[in-house]
């Protein structure tokens, strides 16, 4: 008996059930959790967990994220929320002059590359609140690497539509378009370069990345191809411990990345909503969702302007709370709807975010990235490292903070979040999905801090989404009634399809009093698991 040729696409809207444990991890792909899930049952906790589902997601997820990409954490150590920024810095080498031909930051090739700063997060979350052997946590990784792993559904959609792309970039090519092609879903992939690279990262902890021989292979790439990433900037990269950002929603305290990353936007549209009716209004009704997208706007407005390497900021991050800040914005807020003035990057991203969370009260928010799609298109040959975009995120207005010069980190989409209350932890959480994700932040927390929905059911309801020119989409879902309160209120709207790339996807860990109710976004190919 031959099976027809499997449609890969559910033309039902399922719901999917929360999942219950002592202990849980979520992703966005099933063998990555599965990696996580296996540290735990080694005796590992929440950070051995999240680091073994990390490195394996460069495996079985490379359209999200990689070897050569950026991260931030938030990590729950029992007591309080520890950051980190795990970010690279563009080559010293680079100059504002440089970039004088382009009209916007390319995406794609050695202008958009900035030093890879994933390696980096994962030896010091390992270093400092990790319990197993650093090399043990790539077990899973290699396994996936060397024996292949069929290439699930969303993901295999994705690579397809990515590779023309890149197909351009010969290294590219032969690592990632086996047989000349993306593999299909279901299709064995194997990854033997990633495997000997992570085994040299494990081997050295990390060492070989930044001052060692895998350094120096990245930095030899970039001379012959045309790039100015040296070993230098290699070995003067470091992952920072920072402060994280926060205020207060409701009785909880919502905590984000600072700048760097964008975090801030969620933080400023919640506190933007503390004053207006949106607490006592449902989620999904038009006058909700109204409040809700015009705080959203105006929050990505004031960021895009102001946002960049703290180092080169015009001011402190924390003026952006300021009393006087918000009360300026809540008037700008209110006005008719407008187009947003400050547009940086995209309308979307592609990411993988995780979380994990274990009996004894650590959790982890955790999120990498390679930016758009498999990142520049740079992979350094016979190493399986894709090169993250990130410098696609800098600005060429040289008035701009975030002006793109050597040794600058760019303005950062990547934003976990975490909630918390009297000193005690509520909920790790992420949506991942380049501009998404602090929209995303916002309207899942409402639903689940305000109104009380569970985690599950507030990641499966339908998003809208405020893009860079200030244009709002819906998905399917939302009501004929909320497209009209917002098309009267003066804003351009569209509608596109449940699930649609754009809306991004959501992971996330709610601490009850006994365990945690995990939830993973239906709109990927993920899954949470509780042991």
């Amino acid at each position: 008996m031959t099976l027809p040729e499997l449609n890969w696409d559910n033309p039902c809207l399922s719901g999917r059930t929360p999942v219950l444990g002592a202990n849980v991890v979520a992703t966005s792909q099933p063998l990555a959790a599965m990696a996580g899930v296996r540290m735990l049952l080694a005796g590992g906790n929440a950070v051995d967990a999240a680091l073994a589902t990390a490195i394996a997601l460069t495996v079985v997820e490379p359209t999200m994220n990689g070897i050569g990409g950026d991260a931030f954490a938030l990590v729950w150590d029992g007591a309080r929320v520890h950051a980190l920024n795990a970010t690279g810095r563009a080559p010293r080498a680079w100059s504002r002059e440089m970039f004088s031909r382009f009209t916007e930051m390319p995406a794609i090739g050695w202008d958009s590359v900035t030093v890879p700063g994933a390696v980096s997060g994962w030896v010091e979350l390992s270093r400092r609140f990790g319990v197993l052997p650093f090399g043990e946590l790539f077990g899973p990784a290699l396994e996936y690497a060397r024996r292949g792993y069929p290439v699930s559904p969303f993901i295999a959609r994705t690579w397809k539509e990515a590779s023309e792309k890149y197909r351009m970039f010969g290294s590219f090519a032969d690592t990632f378009l086996p047989h000349g092609r993306a593999p299909q879903p279901g299709e064995l992939f194997t990854f033997p370069d990633a495997a000997g690279t992570l085994e040299e990262i494990a081997d050295t902890f990390g060492e070989s990345f930044y001052r060692g021989r895998l350094a120096g292979a990245i930095a030899r790439f970039a001379r012959e191809t045309g790039g100015l990433v040296q070993e230098e900037d290699l070995g003067a990269h470091r992952a920072d411990w920072v402060e994280p950002m926060s205020i207060d929603l409701a009785d909880f305290a919502v905590h984000e990345m600072p700048p760097n990353s964008q975090g801030m936007a969620a933080l400023l549209a919640l506190a933007l909503l503390r004053d207006t009716q949106v607490n006592a209004l449902a989620p999904d009704s038009p006058e909700s969702v109204d409040l809700q997208v015009r705080a959203m706007r105006t929050a990505q407005d004031e960021v895009r302007a102001r946002v960049a390497d703290p180092e080169r900021m015009d001011e402190p991050a924390t003026a952006m709370l300021s009393e006087e800040r918000l009360a300026e914005l809540r008037r700008r807020m209110m006005d008719k709807a407008g187009v947003g003035g400050h547009g940086t990057g995209r309308g979307s991203g592609d990411t993988v975010y995780l979380t994990a969370a274990d009996s004894n009260g650590m959790m982890v928010s955790f999120i990498q990235s390679n930016y758009y799609d498999f990142g520049s298109g740079l992979v350094v040959p016979g190493m399986g490292i894709s090169l993250h975009s990130r410098a696609a995120c800098f600005s060429l207005d040289p008035r701009h903070p975030n002006v793109v010069a050597g040794g600058r980190r760019p303005f950062h989409t990547l934003c976990p979040g975490f909630v918390s209350a009297s000193g005690r932890p509520v909920m790790s959480f992420g949506v991942m999905g380049g501009h998404m994700q602090p929209q995303g932040h916002v309207q899942t927390l409402l639903r689940i801090l305000v109104h009380g929905w569970n985690p599950q059911a507030a990641c499966d309801a339908p998003r809208w989404h405020v893009a860079p020119d200030g244009s709002v989409l819906l998905e399917r879902g939302v009501s004929d009634e909320v497209r009209r309160r917002l098309e009267q209120g003066g804003h351009r709207v569209d509608v596109a399809a449940y699930g649609d790339p754009v809306f991004g996807g959501g992971q996330f860990a709610l601490s009850l009093p006994s365990g945690y109710c995990a939830a993973s976004d239906p709109r990927k190919d993920g899954e949470a698991v509780a042991v």
